[in-house]
């Protein structure tokens, strides 16, 4: 299963996207496998920041026509920090669960049916602990690429007869598709569970919006400190131009004017406590040419938290806050397909969802469990693409059988079709894990 952290231009409620994959597939290498597979790679994609000094917290969806939500902002840094190792236990928690909720999906719906299953991992390659039930191999692997369920339809060790009825290539259409999409189903459910336990417990985050930029942070010996600002400050105009109340356009143009003006005298209009005052900061100049000040921003809200009274508030809620999240899933995935070439650099792999997940479990356990929904809707969503290696893949060969009458395309065909999707999503996730590991901030340190 692969992942897909993207952030959302628009001001509202919650959180990133992601993406993931699977179908059946086979684990061999070659053209011949030994053992059918339903593979789901791991998305990701993280949008941040290039500038080293200036960090900006943005939110990535906002949803509710009654009462603004907590933004789930994207860190936008240029290296991701996976901070202290509990955070990074609970990310990697999340999407390890994430993980075992898909593939148990495609299990259940195998087992329920009486259909042979061979195995069950989370990740593939070189196997580093596993035992065996009920004719079954469980088994985690060494690289956290997402994970399988496997079939033995054309495993040559098998004792099964080629044509047992039991054999997952032997049983009719319908059956194949419920097992093939009851992933993506356990998916959406667990989001759904998620979210409903979030308004039971700790409740949902609201917010309540006001002028200007929220500076949260300032970094010591930078031009920020230097000319007075400090954290706690709001920014309500640059340049004598006012911001808006509330969005990710307000962060962006100070950040806009800040890395324009280096060298140059920014005239900041802030107010504390219950002063208003100007003051100038001169931008330091990157490497790059663009300024800098050294401080974090973030839209100025104020959150609290709605509990529900009762249960049919709580399916209320939960049911609001569900497809509010699904809507911006989709939404943001629409942008990053239509708009490949730009986004294509802004997409990471299991190393930055984890790295976020570490930054949201440091930060609340509200963005923890909204860090978890989407990751579920962004898998269920990413697997329905009609891709190979995705369950979508798997979904539009079934589609193709049944327009020919219940003839299957030749093996060989259908072999090479998810062999070529496996290798390529292989390929991709093991480049963004490298990239994002040299991207993480303790790794540039060292370099």
């Amino acid at each position: 299963m692969l992942i897909s952290l993207s952030s959302s231009p628009s001001p509202s409620s919650s959180l990133p996207r992601f993406s993931n994959w699977r179908s059946p597939v086979l684990e061999s290498s070659s053209l011949k496998p030994k053992t059918t597979h339903f593979l789901k790679p791991l998305p990701s994609s993280l949008c941040y920041s290039s500038n080293l000094n200036f960090h900006s917290k943005t939110p990535l969806f906002t949803r509710c026509p009654l009462r603004k939500r907590l933004d789930f902002r994207s860190w936008a840094v240029s290296g991701f920090d996976l901070g202290n190792f509990e955070s990074v236990l609970e990310a990697v928690g999340v999407l390890t669960t994430i993980i075992v909720v898909h593939e148990g999906g495609h299990f259940l719906a195998a087992y329920l049916q009486g259909i042979h299953v061979s195995k069950f991992a989370v990740g593939f390659g070189p196997i580093l602990a596993k035992f065996n039930a009920m004719n079954v191999e469980y088994s985690i692997r060494a690289f956290p690429l997402g994970g399988f369920v496997g079939f033995p339809d054309n495993d040559p060790e098998s004792d099964i007869p080629v044509d047992d009825e039991n054999l997952l290539k032997n049983r009719p259409i319908l059956d194949r598709t419920i097992v093939i999409s009851a992933g993506v189903i356990a998916n959406i459910i667990f989001a759904y569970v998620i979210i409903f336990a979030q308004v039971l417990s700790v409740g949902l985050p609201v917010q309540e919006a006001f002028p200007g930029v929220l500076v949260p942070e300032v970094r010591a010996f930078s031009a920020a400190s230097r000319d007075g600002l400090l954290p706690g400050d709001v920014i309500l105009a640059v340049n004598g131009t006012k911001l808006p109340k509330t969005g990710p356009n307000a962060v962006s143009e100070v950040v806009d004017v800040i890395k324009s003006s280096p060298n140059k005298n920014v005239l900041l209009k802030v107010e504390r406590g219950e002063q208003n005052f100007e003051i100038g900061v001169i931008p330091d100049e990157s490497f790059d040419g663009t300024g800098k000040i050294g401080v974090q921003l973030a839209i100025n809200v104020k959150i609290s938290r709605v509990i529900a009274k009762n249960i049919f508030e709580a399916f209320n809620f939960a049911g609001e806050e569900f497809w509010g999240l699904s809507s911006k899933v989709v939404d943001s995935l629409k942008q990053t397909f239509s708009n490949f070439s730009q986004s294509a650099s802004k997409v990471s792999g299991p190393v930055a969802i984890i790295a976020v997940g570490a930054e949201v479990a440091r930060s609340n356990i509200d963005g923890l469990y909204q860090f978890a929904a989407v990751l579920n809707i962004n898998l269920a969503v990413i697997n329905l693409l009609p891709l190979p290696a995705l369950d979508g893949g798997s979904l539009a060969l079934i589609l193709i059988e049944a327009v020919r009458g219940g003839r299957k395309l030749p093996l060989e065909i259908e072999q090479r079709i998810m062999s070529s999707g496996i290798m390529l999503v292989s390929i991709l996730g093991l480049f963004l894990i490298v990239r994002d590991t040299l991207n993480l901030d303790f790794i540039k340190d060292m370099m």
